[in-house]
């Protein structure tokens, strides 16, 4: 067997492969036959109307307890704050714990530090608007740009009162009518817009009138507004911190946000895509290696070893003995449901039913702190460091001057890889202010929603499973939190290259036999998937818009 067919095994494994759950039951190191890629999330374009029901009908009913824990000093904006949004409380569909179950730290002053950017990595030098050559841009188009109101707005009516009220309740009929006339889209524009210039009552009366109108039963653009429009209120009422940990803390019996972030990857593909890519420079990189340790500080559930050591397994002659290593987060979601020691144990079965030396071990440790010494490489082994969606998650030079990010990437090239690979989203969430980065944030998960939505029927309860717990706790930290509270900073491709340049790493171009592969299998999906091969990186795109983007380095 060639290495070409060896590539080509271990991209189609990604799109073949069964998945083997990560929740036991009862036996730690059984095996499920779980399909990653089963027919029920086959993409198909679907073209069916579907009748939105009110947004209140889902989204009312929350937790008696409000996740507002302003510090000492900031009261006089948290009791403003507390006045105008007495009522916010996040929606059900969010599925968060009690405050109480969080982390006890109320008196701790939120951390505000201005954002730098170093020269290097100016914002203003990356264009990421027509990356597939589409006429699309990141500009606010016509229904953005309307003019934004930023007088007062009044607090909109209760359900419960009569049609007097209600109409005493509004300002004039023309603000009524100016509110009937504009799209959930551009009310949330105009929410943002009024909150970045500090109109706290004006934000707030715009989030009320908007959760009437939105529904995570409705439209793509209704789903993202129900989703974002909660981003909002969190940020309102300065509660982004605490309800983006209730919603990573939450730990269901049957490890729903596993199960969701396994079902996102293979119905949104540009998120599978980039998994491919990423093996398949691997697999190329094991040429001629009779041993290979791979360190990986975000293993997930174990979704692309799964696929990985199903492609050794099939490479020719004697495969090479497999050493992986995994950081074991304790703020991963793989802690909460029983660490990586399980995830380990499900490979190690697997790779004994295919044939595959393999040895796992998992460091224990917070990404931050991890040091060469407990990563064991050892002489005669040829390293691959993988960081698939997990850089994003390191804090910058804008966040403190330790900079995180580029300390690690620093530490990985002292260790000397054979190669690196690296997957992220391609969108600037780091270092933008509110403003901007909202607008960025809306153009992104609008695309990634509208993905969706000719993937899965309307009416799937996966689909909302992904939504809301895959997408919906990323789009509240983006929005609603600032400073080190902000954890999901994502990077457009130009700042990750720049970054790894930096770090002195070299650009590896995916080889010609992946990308073939790869586009081969984004024919078998819906039409409007792209993908675009740009200064070594493989972009992969939903029509006009860059979504996923791929990287190999060493």
């Amino acid at each position: 067997m060639s290495l070409v067919t060896s590539t080509e095994t271990a991209i189609t494994a990604c799109r073949n492969t069964k998945l083997y759950s990560v929740q036991g039951s009862g036996d730690s190191s059984g095996l499920s036959t779980q399909m990653f890629g089963s027919d029920k999330h086959k993409p198909r374009c679907i073209t069916d109307s579907y009748s939105s029901e009110s947004y209140e009908k889902f989204f009312v009913g929350s937790p008696s307890k409000e996740l507002m824990h302003p510090s000492s000093s900031d009261v006089s904006e948290s009791s403003i704050r507390q006045q105008d949004v007495s009522s916010y409380q996040p929606r059900d569909y969010l599925e968060v714990q009690s405050a109480d179950t969080l982390d006890d730290d109320t008196d701790k002053m939120k951390l505000m530090l201005q954002e730098l950017e170093r020269d290097l990595l100016g914002d203003n030098d990356v264009d990421v608007g027509d990356m597939f050559g589409t006429g699309l841009n990141m500009e606010i188009d016509g229904e953005w740009s309307g003019p934004v109101r930023t007088e007062p707005i009044h607090e909109p009516p209760k359900e419960s009162s009569s049609s007097e009220s209600n109409l005493s309740s509004i300002s004039s009929n023309k603000e009524a009518s100016h509110f009937s006339s504009r799209t959930p889209k551009q009310m949330l524009i105009e929410c943002a817009a009024v909150l970045a210039e500090g109109n706290i009552e004006g934000a707030s009366a715009i989030i009320n009138e908007l959760r009437q109108l939105v529904s995570i039963h409705g439209d793509p653009p209704q789903r993202i507004a129900a989703y974002m429009v909660e981003g909002l209120a969190a940020r309102v009422a300065a509660s982004g911190k605490y309800l983006y940990k209730a919603l990573r803390c939450k730990e269901p019996p049957s490890s729903d946000r596993l199960a969701a972030m396994q079902i996102l990857f293979e119905v949104c593909p540009c998120f599978k895509f980039g998994f491919m890519a990423a093996n398949g420079a691997i697999i190329e990189a094991f040429k001629d290696e009779k041993r290979v340790h791979i360190i990986d500080f975000d293993i997930n559930q174990g979704s692309q070893y799964i696929t990985l050591i199903q492609s050794i397994a099939k490479l020719p002659g004697k495969p090479p003995h497999l050493r992986l290593t995994g950081v074991d987060d304790p703020d991963s979601v793989q802690r909460l449901n029983g660490g990586l020691q399980i995830i380990g144990l499900r490979l190690e079965k697997l790779a004994e039913v295919l044939g595959v030396s393999f040895e796992f071990q998992a460091v224990a440790s917070r990404t931050s702190l991890v040091t060469p010494s407990m990563l064991d490489c050892r002489p005669g082994e040829a390293l691959v460091v993988n960081f698939a969606f997990q850089l994003h998650h390191m804090p910058d030079e804008s966040v403190s001057t330790i900079n995180q990010r580029d300390q690690l990437l620093r530490m990985v090239k002292s260790l000397n890889p054979k190669l690196v690979t690296v997957v992220e989203q391609d969108v600037n969430t780091n270092t933008s202010p509110f403003f901007p980065r909202f607008i960025e944030a809306y153009s992104y998960y609008s695309t990634v929603f509208e993905s969706l939505d000719v993937t899965l029927p309307r009416e799937s309860q996966d689909r909302m499973n992904v939504e809301r717990q895959c997408l919906a706790r990323d789009i509240v930290n983006i929005v609603a939190c600032e400073g080190e509270e902000r954890i999901e900073r994502y990077e457009v491709a130009g700042k990750w290259r720049a970054r790894m340049t930096m770090a002195g790493f070299t650009s590896c171009p995916m080889s010609p036999n992946v990308i073939a592969m790869i586009r081969k299998l984004i024919r078998e999906y819906c039409d409007r998937y792209k993908l675009k091969e740009d200064l070594g990186a493989l972009h992969f795109g939903w029509e006009g818009k860059s979504l996923i983007v791929a990287s190999a380095w060493r």
